[in-house]
This record gives C-alpha cells, structure tokens and sequence, in this order.
C-alpha cells in the first residue's frame, strides 16, 4: 500500500502547524479555483485542466498573479479562500 504525501507550499521561512484538510469525495458541485502564476503558456496548461475539471462537475474560478517572482498579494489569496473549495496553482514554460 503507497503512502499519500501531501505537500504544502507555503514558505518554509515560516512554517505554520495546522492539519491539512481532507480530500474530497468528487468534484461535483465544487468550485476549484485555478491560479496561473504567469509564467509563459500557464494560461494554456489551466485551460486544459479547466475543461477535464468541467467534465467532472466542477465548476472553475480563475486568477492570475501579477507576476511569478513574488508570492500572491493577500487580497488575491482572501479572494480565492472566499469562493473556492479547493485551488490547484499551475506555471508552465
């Protein structure tokens, strides 16, 4: 039997110690928020999840970073916490 690791990507400057919420049972009725980074073809990469989540039931919530150097602003993540059940950040070169 295999092990599930999840990984947070916090920073580790300022690890937080907190239980990680559980996985959901299906995608039906979720809102997943996708959050390009904005790196080159991140936008096309999400596009591709965005449809396979959509065929699953999902509905999709998208947000774009200003830019990939630095974390994203505190009002883009309050947002995001706000409307979404769960959130996948994707980049792409």
């Amino acid at each position: 039997m295999s092990e599930t690791v999840l990984l947070d990507p916090g920073s580790e400057r300022d690890p937080s110690e907190r239980e990680p919420r559980g996985l959901p049972v299906g995608l039906a009725g979720k809102t997943v928020g996708l959050l390009d980074i904005s790196k080159p073809r991140g936008d096309v990469f999400l596009d591709e999840i965005a449809r396979l989540l959509e065929a699953e039931g999902a509905s999709v919530a998208r947000f774009r970073k200003p830019t990939f150097t630095r974390p994203a602003p505190t009002g883009l993540r309050q947002e995001i916490a706000e409307h979404c059940d769960l959130v996948l950040e994707g980049l792409a070169d």
